[in-house]
């Protein structure tokens, strides 16, 4: 799921707010990449929330790339995972942080 806002201040700290850590910065898309661990999650940190955060620095549109995985992926030299890109719990999450950025 994609959500489309305006953000201005720090992303980092704002994501935080929503309760992610960052992960790292994607030199490939040069997107920031966000985690958070569902409550009740196994101790690999799985299921969990990622997102994938890019904004465009003339116009400060933010577009958030959610999604849920639900486990590790098989290989380490592997980016596939079994990933929810839609459905209940990514709305759920969606209108979470929505909520918490005031939108």
């Amino acid at each position: 799921m994609t959500i489309k806002l305006y953000l201005q201040g720090n992303i980092q700290n704002l994501m935080r707010g929503c309760g992610y850590r960052f992960e790292r910065m994607d030199d490939k898309t040069r997107e920031m990449v966000f985690i958070r661990a569902i409550e009740g999650a196994s101790a690999s940190g799985y299921p969990r929330f990622h997102i994938y955060l890019k904004q465009d620095d003339v116009s400060h549109e933010t577009f958030i790339n959610l999604h849920l995985d639900q486990k590790k992926p098989i290989y380490q030299w592997s980016a596939a995972h079994s990933g929810e890109y839609d459905g209940g719990l990514v709305e759920q999450e969606a209108n979470r942080i929505k909520k918490i950025l005031g939108l």
